[in-house]
């Protein structure tokens, strides 16, 4: 395991410093990052947690729990963990096969290289944990047993953003935080090269078969994700747009959820609903087009610097057409990125999103870019953890802010 301690100023979340250092008698903010490659893309994790240092930094890795100590406001940690030392290690021992008439999916059928809860396979009952289904040959299914990260070598970034004093030595949750954020990536991986099956039945079947723009018809000017996560989304079209691009924004609406002060040269919203658009200040030009029925963007070759589409991938049912599409408007080098949390309009979301988990979504996606052969330098993006924002109206039944998931890809 390599360790850098680098310690340097970075923006807080809350813009304020707590009591100092870290000590056992503190709570502490911490952003997690956890970045890891596989032979498709890079992909980088990221986790809010609040340790209640006591009783949490035991079930860190020594030198990790040891090297927290001592860290103040606005210090960052970085540790390389080789295959097997964070994760326990691949063992072919971990794949088993199974009479494929055993799987309880129900009406599901299992689907290579898809992940499966393991209480669907006989013996395993209330076992939650995944397994990945490697193949399935006649009435045999391969199963594959071992952490979907097993055999990375993974980088873990803690960055802290506020000390707090605690108001006893005693009580608050334990939790252990390399499992929280080592919980579901890996997912988003083909395994061994191979594309998985996402596409066998009629995965884009929906339970509204009518026209979009009926569905679309009454506009929709209330947020679609909460306060903390649009903060999230901003973030990431802030890192990947630059002031005078000209962009895209696919399949758009009144908010377009870019970070305050960016200038964009020009910011064209495709959308289905005039009402909506009018009210996106952001946009310089708009335009309606239901991409589901014409799945050809009325613009010219390489006519833009950036495409982006926020919470409605998960809508398209053309998404080769659309991506291939995307890819000849982009210049070369122009990025196209998603994003896109839990939430979705039910009539209209299509049947595979629904069957998949947070981070098989993002390997959907992300074969969408692959199967386009268009792009380059392919990136996954996770946020999970934040506290759910007190103004809003989920709060305070439910304790997270909605999660962040993004992928994109630069035209090729």
């Amino acid at each position: 395991m390599n360790v850098d301690l680098d310690r340097h100023t970075a923006a807080t979340d809350r813009g304020r410093s707590g009591p100092g250092m870290i000590t056992d008698k503190h709570l502490v903010d911490l952003r997690w990052r956890l970045r890891w490659q596989s032979p498709e893309a890079d992909h980088l994790e990221e986790y809010f947690g609040r340790m209640n240092v006591w009783r949490d930094a035991d079930l860190l890795p020594a030198l990790l729990g040891s090297q927290l100590l001592g860290l103040s406001p606005q210090d960052r940690f970085s540790a390389v963990f080789t295959p097997g030392t964070l994760i326990p290690p691949y063992d072919a021992d971990r794949i088993y096969a199974f009479p494929v008439q055993t799987f309880s999916g129900g009406k599901s059928i299992p689907r290579r290289g898809r992940f499966y809860p393991q209480h669907l396979l006989p013996g395993y009952g209330g076992n939650v944990s995944p397994f990945r289904c490697l193949d399935v040959t006649g009435s045999q299914l391969t199963a594959n047993f071992n952490h979907p990260l097993a055999g990375k070598e993974l980088r873990v970034d803690l960055e802290v953003l506020d000390v707090l004093k605690k108001r006893s030595d005693s009580g608050g949750e334990c939790m252990d935080w390399l499992q929280l954020l080592t919980w579901g990536p890996g997912m988003q991986a083909r395994w061994q090269g191979a594309p998985t099956d996402f596409f066998s039945g009629d995965p884009f079947q929906r339970s509204d078969a009518r026209p979009d723009p009926v569905f679309y018809t009454q506009p929709r000017l209330v947020p679609h994700l909460d306060s903390r996560a649009r903060q999230t989304v901003a973030e990431i079209y802030g890192s990947l747009l630059k002031p005078g691009m000209e962009v895209l924004d696919l399949m758009s609406s009144w908010q377009s959820h870019l970070p305050e002060g960016l200038q964009l040269k020009r910011l064209l919203g495709l959308g289905l609903n005039q009402e909506e658009l009018a009210a996106n200040l952001r946009l310089t030009e708009s335009l309606i087009h239901d991409l589901n029925r014409d799945p050809r963007l009325p613009l010219p070759d390489h006519s833009l610097d950036a495409v982006m589409c926020t919470v409605s991938v998960e809508y398209l049912i053309h998404p080769a057409l659309v991506f291939g599409e995307v890819a000849r408007v982009l210049r070369p080098g122009g990025v196209f990125v998603l994003t896109f949390s839990n939430r979705w309009f039910p009539p209209k979301v299509v049947r595979i999103w629904t069957e998949l988990n947070d981070y098989e979504r993002l390997g959907l996606v992300l074969e969408y870019f692959l199967a386009s052969g268009n792009y380059r330098d392919l990136m996954t993006f996770s946020s999970r953890g934040w506290p759910r924002p007190e103004d809003d109206r989920y709060f305070p039944q439910v304790r997270f802010a909605d999660p962040v998931f993004a992928a994109w890809g630069r035209r090729a």
